[in-house]
């Protein structure tokens, strides 16, 4: 404002020197720079919005109505008020992008005295993801832009994309395995309805387990052997590192992850059995902000800076969704899937040995990895050599990396699926699998 100061000093220069053209040319100036202010100031109190998400949840492909109501409350009409509805950069500056636009999100108009209006926008679901939808932000000022004032007038909302799921052809509904039938390396649960062999009694045995006819047979006590159950269900282990992902193959490898996820998820869901998740990526929901929407705001750039959702997270902590059966199982993998992130922190090797003691050992092991170590190959073998039943699910495009990747992983007696793109989701179960 120092011009304002230039203009009070060159009235008491006229004053004092009778320039009375310039005096009065300065208080016209002067009662210009008041009164606009006072309209600013005035505008900015009477003009009120609301926004209305038609949904917050979502799949790919969807589309999201957005209607956002302005209201005057005020007597005097307000020449014109400058509305955006923000939407994050992750959301908008990558190619292609993630949430296309159709209709004005900003929107430059005057309001009437008591007036409304409705503007309208629509959101493509391009991507899955967890995205922040405002806050809605007004600028208004007088009429020479002399004056400028922003508020923010709503709350910002999210909108949680899910990840499509594929059906998997070739999926054995009938023995409900997620990749066939796996049997534990130790026997930790046997089936007495599958009667495999008798041997001789020993001490302890019931007596619903002895086999009468071998007994008189034999003239000596002899019990049935049960063959040991089959794993049931899957724990999905996803490494989510972002060494793992090349920047040249981005962001489809890591969305290819996310699908076959979800796929094999809701395939396993679909039989009844047990399901669970073990991810070293992070929560996107880590980066909301819980304050800081009411403040003095004094550019726009700053509005945006100081509320949309925060760059990054220092969420090292995996994200685990403890297996089990029920309704809602797969629905939170899925919320789960649908905000993960690439994280800097826990390695898959890490990872493994920070989890393995929350994994159950009558669910079957499917791991779904991008690039791995020699370390990252031990510490899945050691889950082998402790009984879990393992699968590697390669999603990898390089033959060379995918070559020594599984090479790595069969020596540790982990049985390798590939995965090469979205098409060979659904072949999944029938794609040739190596073993040792």
């Amino acid at each position: 404002m120092s011009w304002v100061v230039a203009a009070i000093l060159i009235l008491l220069g006229a004053m004092v020197f009778q320039l009375g053209l310039v005096a009065f040319a300065m208080y016209v100036l002067l009662g210009a720079v008041l009164i606009g202010r006072w309209m600013t100031h005035f505008w900015a109190k009477s003009v009120v919005g609301q926004r209305h998400v038609s949904r917050l949840m979502a799949e790919v492909g969807d589309r999201v109505a957005i209607n956002i109501n302005l209201e005057n409350r005020g007597r005097l009409p307000i020449a014109w008020v400058l509305m955006e509805d923000q939407l994050s950069k992750r959301a908008l500056g990558v190619r292609p992008p993630a949430l296309g636009v159709s209709g004005q999100r900003i929107c430059l108009c005057w309001l009437p005295p008591k007036g409304k209006k409705l503007i309208a926008f629509r959101l493509e679901c391009h991507r899955r993801g967890y995205y922040q939808i405002g806050p809605l932000t007004l600028e208004t000022g007088d009429l020479f832009g002399l004056h400028r004032r922003y508020r923010v007038v709503s709350d910002p909302q999210f909108l949680l994309v899910y990840p499509r799921v594929i059906p998997l052809v070739g999926y054995d509904v009938s023995s409900k395995r997620p990749i066939g039938e796996m049997k534990m390396t130790h026997r930790l649960f046997e089936d007495p309805t599958r009667t495999i062999g008798v041997r001789p009694y020993q001490a302890g045995d019931p007596l619903n387990r002895i086999n009468w006819r071998a007994t008189a047979r034999t003239g000596e006590l002899h019990s049935r052997v049960y063959e040991p159950t089959s794993v049931a269900g899957a724990t999905l282990v996803l490494d989510f590192h972002e060494q793992a992902f090349p920047e040249k193959d981005e962001p489809v490898r890591s969305e290819l992850a996310i699908t076959a996820a979800a796929s094999l998820a809701h395939a396993v869901y679909e039989t009844g059995q047990q399901i669970g998740l073990v991810t070293n990526g992070r929560d996107a929901a880590d980066r909301i902000r819980v304050e800081g929407w009411k403040a003095e705001w004094h550019h726009r750039q700053q509005i945006q800076q100081s509320t949309e959702m925060l760059d990054r997270s220092d969420r090292l902590a995996p994200v685990i969704v403890p297996t089990q059966r029920g309704p809602a199982q797969f629905n939170q993998i899925l919320e789960s899937l649908a905000r993960l992130e690439k994280t800097d922190g826990f390695r898959l090797a890490d990872l493994l040995i920070e989890t393995t003691s929350r994994i159950p050992r009558d669910s079957s092991v499917v791991a779904i990895l991008s690039h791995l170590d020699e370390r990252d190959a031990i510490a899945m073998g050691n889950m082998v050599r402790q009984g879990y039943a393992v699968t590697a699910v390669l999603n990898s495009y390089e033959p060379l990396d995918r070559a020594e990747s599984a090479g790595m992983l069969i020596a540790q007696g982990v049985e390798v699926l590939l995965l090469r793109d979205e098409d060979s989701i659904s072949e999944l179960c029938q794609h040739c699998v190596l073993k040792v």
